[in-house]
C-alpha cells in the first residue's frame, strides 16, 4: 500500500530517501503502538528535548485534523457534561517527554545519578506495550543510552533519531534513523520533519473527519 504522506516527506526532503525504510518501519511501530493503547516516551537533551515536547504537542491534541471528541468516551458523567467536555476537548494519542518532572530529575540527578533520570523514569511508568523514542544527534548521549537500556530490560521497543555515523544509538534501538547530515544544527533541521511525518502518519489511521 502507498504510503503517500512519506512520498510526500521524500520530494521535498530528497536526502532522507537513503532513511526512508527505517522512516517508514518507524511509523508502523507508532500505529502498531497506537492499536495497542500504549504510550510513547519521547526523550533527549537540548533542542532534542525541545524536539520531545514538539513532538507530545503534536500527538496529544489535533495536528492536521480536528480529532471530534464524542460524548460516549465519557461515560461516568452525566450527557449535559459529557455533552460540554467533548465539545471542548480533541483525540489524543498517549505521549510523555522525558525529563519534564523538574522535582523528580534534580532529586534524582542529586541524589543517585543525572545520567539516569530518564531511565529512571522509563524503570517506573514503561511497559510493554510502549515505545521510547530517543533523540541524540551524535547516538552518544549517555542518559539516553541508559533510557533504551532500560526499555528493553522492561520489554518497551525502541527507536532512535539520530545523525552522522549514528553512534552507539544504532546497536541498542529496535529502529534507527540516521539522517545524512554532520553538525547538529542540520541534523535538527532533519528531524523535525521526520518527526512530523511520524504524527501525522498516527493522526491519519486513527482519527478520520
Amino acid at each position: 500500500m502507498s504510503d503517500h504522506l512519506l512520498e510526500r516527506l521524500i520530494r521535498r526532503y530528497p536526502a532522507l530517501a537513503d532513511c526512508a525504510s527505517d522512516i517508514a518501519k518507524a511509523g508502523e511501530m507508532l500505529v502498531e503502538l497506537y492499536h495497542k493503547n500504549g504510550t510513547l516516551f519521547i526523550c533527549g537533551n537540548g533542542g532534542s528535548s525541545a524536539d520531545s515536547l514538539h513532538i507530545v504537542g503534536e500527538l496529544m491534541k489535533g495536528f492536521q485534523k480536528k480529532r471530534p471528541v464524542s460524548p460516549a468516551q465519557l461515560p461516568q458523567l452525566d450527557e449535559k457534561t459529557a455533552d460540554h467536555l467533548a465539545k471542548n476537548l480533541q483525540g489524543a494519542l498517549p505521549a510523555l517527554a522525558l525529563g519534564g518532572n523538574n522535582a523528580l530529575s534534580t532529586a534524582f540527578g542529586n541524589d543517585v545519578h543525572p545520567d539516569y533520570v530518564f531511565a529512571q523514569e522509563i524503570f517506573g511508568l514503561g511497559k510493554p506495550d510502549d515505545i521510547l523514542l530517543g533523540i541524540s544527534t551524535s547516538g552518544h548521549s549517555t542518559n539516553v543510552l541508559h533510557a533504551i537500556e532500560v526499555a528493553h530490560g522492561r520489554g518497551l521497543k525502541t527507536i532512535g533519531l539520530t545523525g552522522g555515523t549514528g553512534g552507539q544509538m544504532v546497536e541498542l534501538c529496535d529502529t534507527a534513523i540516521i539522517v545524512p547530515a554532520e553538525t547538529t544544527p542540520d541534523i535538527q533541521e532533519f528531524h523535525l520533519p521526520i518527526y512530523h511525518y511520524l504524527c501525522e502518519k498516527a493522526e491519519e489511521v486513527f482519527f478520520h473527519e
